[in-house]
This record gives structure tokens, C-alpha cells and sequence, in this order.
């Protein structure tokens, strides 16, 4: 071989722009060889969820063609990651591997094949793709590490300033005659059934619909996002999460295009800021994994790890899953979930808070459950977002924050166009019981076609005695704690 070959490895950055180690790659003038890695074996890498392998799927194919269209080949391989890097470098003689770094459990990985790679002599250059800040750089005064969100976004948005795009390569020129995966032996698409439909029919995995989406929601949504993000009956959020999750689009990208339409008037500077700080909580989740990495697995404040966890009935737990808890705020995100693979954040929060403090069941095991049916599964995210509704993560609010899933209803879906959207069979109560339907007179059930017990379920739990038993346990988890 007259020339050395370099490698890129892609791994949560499945896009052409604005991707850094790419870019560095591409400048290298070596020729290419870019490769995806399906790591299921390495004892710190998650194995994907259903909605995630349906994504992984789309994102691929989608990205294998971007990659074709610039004269490049992807090429797949599935295998731990370190065999898999290993055996690529022994096959083509690459003279450097680049990629982008990850924050979690799976930066072991990552510096293993590191430290293997220089050993052998071989260079090993990384990047940051994933986030706007390094959560290494992110220190509180004191040079202590960030705990609550609030001083987390002021100093990222006193220190945060957008670095110039990665330029998108021109062309990609890839090694030949390396050996590629077919990408449909690995199975991701469902099958035997094939439960995809609703998510095929909500999303357009890739890089291209990711920039689609935020052109629409920067566009047409925005305006009153600060208010109307936490109405579920209203389209407001972004949905970029999923685009996100999987590296698509950057946070850099999505940062310079929200203050370009702030800055051009295109967009109010309040919705810009509400929209950022939604970004910023996705950092500052990766902030806490950084420090955390076994976050997903174990309560941040160890101390949980002591409650009284329930079990939980299975008829319980199905209930849940399904959508048939009794309360429809609940089941209409429930099965919202089961059909598109996402949940508006807000019922994500009702969802979860019932699972870990109505049902007392470990909040590991409901996070589970997102991370096999969310398309945006993102292991910071998911594992934050349960913890902070749980009580059990990195928060300000005290533990005995337990959400009511009547008056959470009432508040933001009044007028109960979410719940009818996703639990017809209430369709017909009036709005004075459409999240209470056990309250209702039975005139009012009978005059909807409601029969409770049989087109539509009584409450698993009843709330108020739900909450009594969850305040018990966790305060019997921290002796020095009082409500």
C-alpha cells in the first residue's frame, strides 16, 4: 500500500456537518475509511432499544447514501469496539483513527482503544461533536462540579460562544475492498410484528430531516414557546431530540440557527432563550453522566437506593406500559409512547412521577421502559429526567414533589384535546371530567358511552393514598429528612 490510510469512526454523530473529527479526518488528504460499529458485546456500551434500532436503521441507510453521493463508502461492522477498531487498523494500516468523544460509561472504551492505539503506534485524535461545552471544563467557583441546573446554564451562557462550523466535505475519498456489514443482517427493523408504522408515519430519521425540522420549528413554532412548550395539546416543541440523540444535527447547529432568527428578528428573544435552556438541560444531564456514569443504573443521591421499592403487580406494570392506568393525562402519553416512539415532555414528567411515587416501583425500571420505546433515548437525558422526577437526582425541589395527575391534566391539556386525541374512547365526556372520569356523574358517563371497568379503566392506585405511601418510604430512606 503506497499510502497509509486514516479512519474515522462514527458513533453518536451520524452527520456530514458541522462534525469535527470528520472534518479533521477529511483534512488529513489520507484516503478514508469511515465506519459505523454496532456494539453490543462491550460490558459499558447500552444495548439499544426497539425505537433506537428502528432509528439506527433509517440514520444509516440515510447517511451510508450521503457518504455514496460524495464518492465514500460506509462500512459497517458489528463487534465490540475495540476488536472492531483493532481489526480495521490491522486490515488497512491506518496511520490514525479519529472520532468524536463520548461521556458516559462508554468513554472507558473509548480510552482503551486509545491507549491500544498509541501503544501500537498509531494515532488516536478526538473531538467534541456531542455537546456545547466539555463537561470537564464546566466548574462552579469553588472547582467544584455543578449540581443544580439553574448556576449550570448562567455560567454556560456567560462562557458559551458558538466555534465556526466544521465544513462539510466536498468529497470523501474511501479506501476500497474493506469488508462491510450488510446493514440489513443486523436486524434493527422490527419484524414479527413490525410495530414501526406510527413511527415511520412521525419521523424522518437523518441528517437531512433533522435540518428540515429545524428550519419548521424555528419557522413556524417558536413564537410562544415559552409558554406553549408545556402544553401537550399544542405542537410547540421542537422535536429535535430524537435528531439530537443521534448526532444528525449538532447542538452548535441548533445554537447558531436559534440566535440567527433572535438576532433577525425572526424569532422573540424569550422563546430563543426558553429554547436554549432547553438545550442547556440536555448538557447539563451530560454534565451529571460525566461525573455519574452509572447514573442510568443507580440513584444519584445514593441514599434512594434505601427506599422501600414495590415490586409492582405485573397487572400494575402493564397498566402503565399500555396506557390503561385509569388516569388519562397518563395513558394518553402512555400511548402516545407505544405508537410514535416520543412523549410530550411534560406527560413524560406525569408518567414518570407516577410510576416512581403512585406505583413506589424503582424509577430504574420505568427508565427502562423509555429506553426501549423512545426514539430519542439518550442516556444523559433519559436517566436525568427520571431522577429529577423521582427525587432521587442532582435537584433543588425536595423528594416530596409528587405530581397530581388530575390537576397536572387540568392545568395543561384544559381543554382535554391531548387526552381525546389519544384515549378516544373519553372522547365525548365534557372538559369538567375528561382527566377525572371516575368523578363524573353517571348520566354524564352514560350519555359519553363510558363504562368504567369496561371501555375505559377505574384508577390502578388512588392517588392520594399513593402519595401518603410514597412520602413514607422515602423519608424512611433518609432519617435526617423532613417534610
Amino acid at each position: 500500500m503506497s499510502e497509509r490510510p486514516v479512519i474515522f469512526w462514527f458513533r453518536d454523530d451520524l452527520r456530514l456537518a458541522d462534525n469535527p473529527a470528520l472534518a479533521a479526518a477529511h483534512a488529513s488528504g489520507k484516503q478514508l475509511v469511515i465506519v459505523y460499529a454496532l456494539d453490543e458485546q462491550s460490558k459499558e456500551a447500552r444495548a439499544l432499544g426497539g425505537a433506537s434500532r428502528w432509528w439506527l436503521d433509517k440514520s444509516l441507510r440515510d447517511l451510508s447514501e450521503r457518504i455514496a453521493a460524495k464518492g465514500g463508502r460506509l462500512t459497517l461492522r458489528r463487534g465490540a469496539a475495540e476488536a472492531v477498531v483493532a481489526a480495521l487498523v490491522s486490515e488497512t494500516s491506518a496511520i490514525t483513527v479519529y472520532w468524536n468523544r463520548r461521556y458516559g460509561a462508554a468513554r472507558k472504551i473509548d480510552e482503551r482503544i486509545e491507549k491500544s492505539l498509541k501503544a501500537a503506534g498509531v494515532g488516536a485524535e478526538s473531538f467534541n461533536g456531542l455537546l456545547l461545552a466539555e463537561p470537564f471544563n464546566m466548574k462552579t467557583a469553588s472547582g467544584g462540579d455543578y449540581k443544580v441546573f439553574t448556576p449550570f446554564w448562567k455560567a454556560l451562557q456567560a462562557s458559551l460562544v458558538a466555534p465556526e462550523a466544521a465544513p462539510e466535505p466536498r468529497s470523501l475519498k474511501s479506501l476500497g475492498n474493506v469488508r462491510s456489514d450488510e446493514i440489513a443482517d443486523w436486524r434493527l427493523h422490527p419484524t414479527k410484528p413490525d410495530w414501526s408504522t406510527g413511527l415511520a408515519d412521525e419521523w424522518t430519521p437523518g441528517e437531512l430531516g433533522a435540518r428540515k425540522r429545524l428550519r419548521s420549528f424555528l419557522k413556524d413554532r417558536i413564537d410562544g414557546y415559552a409558554n406553549g412548550r408545556d402544553r401537550p395539546d399544542h405542537d410547540q416543541t421542537s422535536r429535535l431530540s430524537p435528531h439530537l440523540r443521534f448526532g444528525e444535527i449538532s447542538p452548535h447547529q441548533v445554537l447558531r440557527a436559534a440566535i440567527h432568527a433572535q438576532e433577525a428578528g425572526e424569532a422573540p428573544a424569550r422563546d430563543v432563550q426558553k429554547f436554549l435552556s432547553e438545550v442547556a438541560w440536555r448538557e447539563f444531564s451530560y454534565h451529571l453522566l460525566y461525573h455519574d456514569p452509572e447514573m442510568a443504573r443507580l440513584s444519584w443521591r445514593r441514599e434512594f437506593e434505601e427506599v422501600d421499592w414495590r415490586t409492582g403487580s405485573k397487572s400494575e406494570l402493564r397498566a402503565w406500559q399500555r396506557g390503561r392506568t385509569g388516569y388519562p393525562i397518563i395513558d394518553a402519553g402512555m400511548r402516545q409512547l407505544w405508537r410514535t416512539g416520543f412523549m410530550h415532555n411534560r406527560v413524560r414528567m406525569i408518567a414518570a412521577s407516577f410510576f416512581a411515587k403512585d406505583l413506589l416501583v424503582h424509577w430504574r425500571q420505568g427508565e427502562q421502559w423509555f429506553w426501549d420505546t423512545l426514539v430519542d433515548a439518550d442516556e444523559a437525558n433519559n436517566a436525568n429526567g427520571w431522577q429529577w422526577t423521582a427525587g432521587t437526582g442532582a435537584d433543588a425541589a425536595p423528594y416530596f414533589r409528587v405530581f397530581n395527575p388530575v390537576l397536572q391534566g387540568k392545568k395543561f391539556d384544559p381543554e382535554g384535546d391531548y387526552v381525546r386525541a389519544w384515549v378516544p374512547e373519553l372522547g365525548k365526556l365534557p372538559n369538567a371530567w375528561i382527566h377525572a372520569p371516575w368523578s363524573a356523574p353517571a348520566p354524564v358517563l352514560a350519555q359519553a358511552g363510558v363504562t368504567l371497568g369496561d371501555t375505559y379503566p377505574e384508577p390502578v392506585v388512588d392517588h392520594g393514598a399513593a402519595r401518603k405511601r410514597a412520602l413514607a418510604a422515602y423519608k424512611s430512606s433518609r432519617p435526617t429528612a423532613s417534610a
